[in-house]
């Protein structure tokens, strides 16, 4: 599943290689929910780039408000006996808050470009299965 946040960039780390064969960038998003009684929410969520995908956020400073397109992906860790369950959310891609704006419709009929190839095993999609 794909899954888009706007946030503001609060946490910036360097890339960091954990091997020959793999490597990761952590980043950190905050964002702001008022609710209708006037109380403020804020989340802080951390994303994390992998292999070619660390690059995406040179671009970006601290304070910058960027959408973050993420896929949510759950691991299983069993050492000693013990298990453990980790999640990451893998971010794919990363845009300046205003480029995330609705474009206008295109005449065409296209439909959306699929989100970008990963080094993690593929996921079968079946689609919106919803009634309606």
């Amino acid at each position: 599943m794909n899954f888009e946040i706007q946030g503001t960039l609060i946490v910036k780390n360097d890339t960091q290689v954990i091997s020959d064969r793999f490597k990761k960038r952590e980043f950190v998003i905050e964002k702001k929910e008022s609710s209708p009684n006037g109380f403020e929410f804020v989340d802080t969520i951390k994303f994390q780039l992998t292999q070619d995908k660390c690059s995406l956020l040179d671009s970006y400073e601290l304070g910058n408000d960027i959408n973050v397109a993420f896929n949510i992906r759950g691991n299983k860790w069993e050492k000693n006996g013990q298990t453990s369950y980790f999640v990451n959310l893998d971010a794919w891609k990363i845009e300046g808050a205003s480029a995330g704006a609705p474009a206008p419709q295109a005449s065409s009929s296209s439909a959306p470009p699929p989100p970008p190839a990963s080094d993690a095993p593929a996921e079968e999609s079946f689609g919106d299965d919803l009634p309606f």
